[in-house]
């Protein structure tokens, strides 16, 4: 179970900063040039077994850079052991249901999986992070509009 953002914040895994809006448009327009990516690889490619990591490793870096870009408006940076569990922790502050949260909070975990233990993952649970991440999108950017 992930903790609460504020237990990140006691441990200094998240900190307080100045908001840096400019950091936030950069990250914002990562996430869309990905987003773009993301539809044209499906188009041309497709989901199969194959490729299910890669879409996966996408769908989690598309999602990251959009909430990285809502902490830094609202003045938060997170480094370190924990960073990215204390960023998923964030979705909670933002209103996200407790099922959002964990989902986000298991690509994470399959995701840290690909990188270091070799984790093979298959076309239905690319789907179903494809599907997700489409949605989350769009309620990240209405948080994000919300300032």
């Amino acid at each position: 179970m992930i903790n609460d953002f504020s237990e990140y914040v006691k441990e200094g895994i998240a900190k307080r900063i100045t908001p840096d809006r400019e950091r936030a448009k950069s990250l914002a327009l990562e996430s869309e040039r990905k987003m773009r990516s993301l539809h044209e690889h499906l188009e041309k490619i497709g989901v199969k077994d194959e490729n299910a990591n890669d879409y996966v490793e996408y769908c989690y870096d598309i999602i990251m850079y959009l909430l990285r870009a809502k902490l830094y408006i609202d003045g938060y940076s997170s480094s370190g052991q924990g960073a990215h569990e204390a960023e998923v922790s964030y979705l909670a502050i933002l209103g996200f249901s407790a099922a959002e949260v964990q989902f986000a909070d298991q690509m994470r975990y399959f995701r840290n999986g690909i990188l270091y233990y070799g984790t093979a993952l298959d076309s239905e649970y690319a789907r179903k992070c494809i599907g997700f991440t489409l949605k989350m999108v769009g309620k990240l950017k209405l948080k994000m509009g919300a300032d």
